[in-house]
Formats: C-alpha cells, sequence, structure tokens
C-alpha cells in the first residue's frame, strides 16, 4: 500500500484516509483538526524506511528536501535514534502526547554514614607544584592511612617500603576543613587557590570529595579508569586481608556550567563497565537547571510483549546526541529533570559517524542528606 504525506508550512500531515488509518494503528503522530500530524522524525521514517510518498504544493519533495526544511534544529542525530528505536520494534511519542507514568522514577538508594576521624592534630607541609602534602608523624600517619584510607603510607601497593604519608589536594583540604591538618608553609585558602590555578573546576570536585568522605565512603583517584575518583563503600581499607574487595564504582564531576564531547564522555562509561565498574555521574547542587529538553517518550519491553499507548504508560524518556556533540552539565540536567517530571528514566542515546546509535540509562542515586546529584549510568540494550 503506497503512504501518502503532505507537507504543510511547517508540518507534515498523513495526507488520505488509508495512510491515516494504517499509521495512527502503528502509533504514529497525532490527531490534529481531523488530520495526523507527524512529527519530522516520523515523517522522514516513513519515506527512508516504508518508501513514503511527500508533496508540497502538489510537487513531489525528496528526503533531503524534507529535512532541510527542519535542519534549523539538531535533525539528523534525533532521526538516527528515531530510526534505530523503531527498527526494533519499539514505539517512539512526541514528549507532548502520552500519559505520565503511574510509578514513581527508579531510584537507587546508597546507605549513609558519617565519617569519624581520630581526634589527632596533624602536621605537614604543603609541595605547590604536586599539589600534595606530606604528614610529618609516621605513626599517626599510618594509623590514619590504615584505619580511614586517608592518604598513601609508604609505597602504593607496598605500604611497608616507606614511612610517610602523602596526601593528594583533596585530601589535604578535608583534613583542614575537619581541624585535623595544620601545614607549615601553606594555609587552607592558599592550597585551595593554588588548586583553582591548576584546574578551574577544582571546587566542584571538591564539593563531591567532600560530600562521599563525611559519608563514610572512601574516595580515591579514578585517573586509571578514565574518572575522577574511585569509590569504596564506608569501611573500606587499604589492608589485603580476607575482607578486602576492589572498587565497584567510579566517579566522575560534570558540573552545570561545563561542556564536554559526547565522544569523551561515552569513553569514560565504556572503560568503567569494561573493568566492571558502576559509572556515577556527579551534578554539584540543587539549582534548578533552565532548559531542559526531551526528544521522545520511548515504550519498551515487558516481559515477552512490546509496549505500546494503547497498552501501557511509556517508560522512558530519550535525549538523543551525536558522537561530535558537545553536552553541558546544565542541558543533561535539564534533561534528567524533564524526564523525573513526567515519571520517566532518561535513556541517552548517542548516534556514531556510522549511524549506530548506543544507548545509556540514567537511574538517580539518593545519598541520605546529600545536596548534590547523583546518577548511574548504565549501557542499556534495547
Amino acid at each position: 500500500m503506497a503512504l501518502a504525506l503532505e507537507l504543510k508550512g511547517e508540518k507534515v500531515y498523513a495526507a488520505d484516509h488509508p495512510t491515516k488509518d494504517v499509521l495512527g494503528k502503528s502509533s504514529y503522530g497525532k490527531i490534529a483538526k481531523g488530520r495526523l500530524e507527524l512529527l519530522p522524525e516520523e515523517a522522514l521514517y516513513l519515506m527512508d524506511v516504508r518508501n513514503a510518498g511527500c508533496k508540497a504544493n502538489k510537487k513531489q519533495i525528496t528526503f533531503t528536501s524534507l529535512a532541510r526544511k527542519f535542519s534549523n534544529r539538531k535533525l539528523m542525530s534525533r532521526y538516527f535514534a528515531y530510526k534505530d528505536w523503531r527498527d526494533r520494534g519499539l514505539i517512539l511519542r512526541s514528549p507532548t502526547l502520552g500519559h505520565i507514568s503511574p510509578h514513581a522514577t527508579p531510584i537507587k538508594r546508597y546507605p549513609g554514614g558519617k565519617i569519624k576521624l581520630p581526634g589527632y592534630r596533624l602536621k605537614g607541609a604543603f609541595f605547590p607544584h604536586d599539589l600534595m602534602s606530606v604528614l610529618e608523624d609516621d605513626a599517626k600517619g599510618k594509623y590514619l592511612y590504615e584505619n580511614y584510607w586517608l592518604g598513601q603510607y609508604g609505597t602504593y601497593k607496598a605500604a611497608d617500603r616507606g614511612r610517610l604519608n602523602k596526601l593528594d589536594a583533596y585530601e589535604t583540604l578535608f583534613l583542614m576543613d575537619k581541624g585535623r591538618l595544620t601545614l607549615s608553609n601553606a594555609t587552607k585558602a592558599k592550597v585551595a587557590s593554588i588548586a583553582r590555578k591548576r584546574r578551574a573546576d577544582f571546587p566542584k570536585l571538591y564539593e563531591v570529595y567532600r560530600d562521599w568522605r563525611e559519608h563514610g565512603y572512601v574516595i580515591k583517584t579514578g585517573f586509571k579508569f578514565g574518572t575522577h575518583f574511585r569509590v569504596y563503600f564506608p569501611g573500606a581499607r587499604p589492608i589485603k586481608d580476607d575482607n578486602w574487595v576492589h572498587s565497584k564504582h567510579v566517579i566522575h564531576v560534570f558540573p552545570k556550567e561545563s561542556k564536554l564531547l559526547i565522544s569523551e564522555w561515552a569513553r569514560a562509561i565504556r572503560v568503567a563497565h569494561s573493568v566492571r565498574k558502576t559509572f556515577i555521574l556527579a551534578i554539584p547542587g540543587k539549582a534548578r537547571a533552565k532548559g531542559g529538553e526531551i526528544d521522545f517518550m520511548l515504550y519498551h519491553r515487558k516481559g515477552g510483549d512490546t509496549e505500546s499507548p494503547d497498552k501501557s504508560p511509556p517508560k522512558f524518556a530519550m535525549l538523543s546526541l551525536g558522537e561530535e556533540e558537545y553536552i553541558g552539565g546544565s542541558e543533561l540536567s535539564g534533561a534528567i529533570r524533564s524526564a523525573q517530571g513526567k515519571r520517566l528514566e532518561l535513556v541517552l542515546a548517542i548516534a556514531d559517524r556510522e549511524t549506530a546509535v548506543t544507548y545509556y540509562r540514567v537511574k538517580r542515586i539518593e545519598l541520605p542528606g546529600s545536596k548534590h546529584d547523583y546518577y548511574e549510568i548504565d549501557w542499556m540494550q534495547p
């Protein structure tokens, strides 16, 4: 059966009753003034995959001619994501359609706690070019390392080789904030200023570091995994005994004012997953982001059945992105909140240069008492 579409102004419609009936039964478009109005991505899909014809002023137009009508907005990455989802036999709808889910957005709850540091008064020296401090008291430094995993005593993975405890800039500031450390050559303000000159986002990273440390978690560098920090749950110690466990989580801090290339961001997630670690995205601050956009509402699968608008509410919201695109922390935070407002989980659909689409599922984390937003991001198979 031939499918006939018609472009009028900036909108595409099913042009005849047979086409309207066929498409309506397959969950395309919305009824508007007796006509079936289609999203640009829906119309392009029908032309691309189902050989639909489209006319403007009674003249046949091509796929590219129609696409150019909507090229004032991000289009192709949205279309590739739409096409991939539809090709899997699944349904997408406009964010303005469908019922809000009756279920609350799933939340991953992490255990709460509070760090209880010993009443030591530690002394040390700061080395600004290395952003590192060295403690003077060997015994206290060793106790702090073995029981709180603060600093690195001796040598990495060989604590018995050496007797000095070395603190990075985050650990240094944390102990100074807690009134446990005094430096012979620097104040807390000076350490923070030097660190910020080295990297402008240091204050935001430190906010996240301090938040997890105060909740009793152990936070160490995530350098080997392409992220800012790796995380151990409360009670973790560096002593290699029968209770030893590797870190199972990494944290990447994404301030609202920052921007990151999608391919770099996705690479960090892939590295974390390749070493079986959960990727946690930290968005510091609770300020409400503006301009949050989602592209589609998604119907997925339940058991062996494919979900559809006439059977159930949508499960996910989609934000589609391209490999060479930059995303801002504010943009991502806004999209997450838009999805949550509809009680949907956000799915990031990333189209690469070959138009293959990879999906990531975003699940909110609740860290009791925290003023920051945290999300687990997992690879998803539709």
